[in-house]
Formats: C-alpha cells, structure tokens, sequence
C-alpha cells in the first residue's frame, strides 16, 4: 500500500478574467494565488482488497461513495468524477480518494479548479508523476469543457497549478504562457496584510446571465471594448506589481470590476456593491470582484495601509451584513504539490 498527497492552492484577484475565454480568442489575465488549499490523498490497495475499485470521500460534503465510472450519466460529483476519465484510475489497484478544503464552495475563488488540479495531480502521482504542472492544468480544463461540457476559462487551473503571482497571456485560446512575478520581502508582506476576501454569503450561481454575457461577446467580437478593457487592467496589474506600486494595483482593480459591470448589471450584486462602499470609505486603495461575478461569490479588497482603518472596514462589513464572512487566506508561494507516502 502507498498514498499521494496532492494540494493546490485557490485563485483571487483575477484581473483579465473573460479575456481567457473561447469566445474571447486571446487574452491576459493577472492573479493571485492563495491558501487555504484543496487537499486530495489517494490511498493505494490491492487489487480486490476493497469495497471497490474506486471509493471517493467528499469530506465537505459529508459524502462517501463509490461512483459508477463507466455510467451514461453522472453520480452526486460530476467534477470529480469526470477526472477520471482524463487520468484514469490504475487498473491492477483499488484506490480511495479523499478530498477536502476550508474554502467555500461556490465562491468564485476557482476552488473548481484547484480541487481537479489536485485531484489530477494526485491521479498521475499514483501512476508515476509523468506530467507538468502546465499538463496537469491542461487536463482540468479539458475535464470541465470536453468530458462536462462547461463554459470555462483557463486561468483558474493555471493559478492553482503554478502558484505564486502570475501573468498569463493566451495567444489563441486555449494555448497560455504563464509569467510568474516576483515579489520581495516587503511587497509580500504589504500584500499579505491589506488584503482581504470577503465571501458574500452564497454561493455563486450565475449560470443564466453568463449565457447572457458570452452571447454578447460572441457577437461583438474578441477585439470589443470592454475585453480590451479587461486585458488592459491585468497588465496594469503585472507593471503595478514590478514596479512595487500598490496605488497602481488598487487602481487596475477598480478599473476591472467597473468593466465587468458594463458587461452586465448583475454582475456585480448589490452587496458587491455595498462592500466596496464601505471598502472606499475606510480608505481601500482597490476592490476586484473575484471570478466572472454575479450572485454570491466573492469579493477582494486591497485595504488601507492603516491598520486601524482595515479593521474598522472589515468590522463594519460584518455589522452591515451578518451573512458576509471574511475568509482568512495566505500568499501561496506553492502551486500543485504531490508528494507519495510508501509504507
């Protein structure tokens, strides 16, 4: 018997975001990537020695069960059951996959992403660890648009791959050549305490006004304003970064998240909305809505540099509305990391 311990961190500030798109053709996105992490350990037996060839142990769901992987249609996890069609289970082996995370589902943070990257990378560690990070972001791309058929972009799985700060630019979709920037010692540690996520108390579900959205890009074209718009905040992002210029970074995420507004009104909620209010009135240099926005999800905010007014910011978010909940995260260093356990 042996394990694999697989993790990936989840995706914050992703200015650029829909310019990584099919219908957008080429784009560049800029973001984050941060703890807390998806974790996935895949505990090898023998053949038969199980219940069954595959169990799978959804751990924040409270669910243990053995999936039908050759079925016409899908069990309760749809997601993590189509990864093994991408990587497929080893066939001399019984295996039980167990996954968690501490961030919310449905909070437009690309945990989705992060939980197939691991999950991947898990799956390929038990078959001998052949593949790159950038593979095994490739093939969680290909489980959501090819084997479930989604709309999706490419940065999500890029980020929780590769870690760190990143600049991905995508000649043609969905080719990408992903830049990691460096951060010194007092840019990280400014980033690390001014930043902020804010859940806003559901979870995103905006599948209706997406169809919207894409149907309107489509139409307009790749080189539309507003996609240019966005491709433009996420290089503000990349030199704002470089040059150690948090103003400029808080500035190119305003910009982006006033440019996924015009793509459509509900893009950006109201309680969006009400948390930058109160975000510009304690002094924060930049809010960006996280993902492609809509109902619930989440927000970034890139606080004062007053300690005193990031916590009156943050205690007034809460005041305003019970329901949001700031989630505690970390600057990952760290992308996709596999590690196997022989006993």
């Amino acid at each position: 018997m042996f394990s694999v311990l697989a993790t990936a961190p989840i995706r914050i500030c992703d200015n650029g975001g829909w310019s990584d798109t099919w219908f957008a053709r080429h784009g560049r996105v800029f973001n984050l990537a941060v703890r807390p992490v998806v974790r996935v350990r895949i505990d090898v037996y023998p053949r038969g020695s199980r219940e069954a060839p595959v169990v799978i142990d959804a751990r924040n769901y409270g669910m243990r069960y053995v999936p039908d992987l050759h079925a016409s249609g899908w069990g309760p996890h749809p997601l993590l059951e189509a990864a093994f069609r991408e990587i497929a289970p080893p066939a001399d082996r019984d295996i039980e996959v167990t996954i968690a995370s501490k961030a919310p589902a449905g909070a437009s943070t690309g945990t989705s992403a992060a939980a197939l990257v691991a999950l991947l990378g898990a799956l390929d560690g038990v078959a001998g660890g052949h593949r790159t990070a950038h593979a095994i972001a490739g093939a969680a791309h290909l489980v959501e648009t090819v084997h479930l058929r989604r709309q999706c972009g490419i940065q999500d799985q890029l980020c929780s791959a590769y870690g760190g700060v990143n600049f991905i630019e995508m000649p043609e979709y969905p080719r990408a050549v992903v830049s990691q920037l460096p951060l010194s010692d007092a840019l990280r540690y400014e980033l690390q305490r001014r930043l902020a996520v804010i859940f806003l108390g559901r979870a995103h579900s905006s599948s209706a006004v997406h169809e919207k959205v894409v149907k309107n890009l489509e139409q307009r074209g790749p080189d539309c304003t507003e996609l240019d718009a966005l491709r433009a905040a996420a290089v503000r992002a990349r030199d704002a970064v470089a040059a150690g210029d948090i103003a400029a970074l808080g500035a190119s995420m305003r910009d982006n998240t006033a440019t996924q507004a015009t793509l459509h009104p509900e893009l950006v909620h109201a309680d969006a909305w009400r948390v930058i209010e109160i975000a510009a009135a304690h002094g924060a240099a930049g809010w960006k809505v996280n993902g492609a926005g809509g109902d619930g999800g989440s927000i970034t905010l890139l606080g004062s540099s007053d300690r005193a007014a990031r916590q009156a910011m943050l205690r007034e978010i809460v005041e305003d509305n019970p329901a949001l909940v700031p989630i505690p995260i970390v600057l990952s260093r760290d992308g996709l990391r596999v590690q196997v356990l022989r006993t």
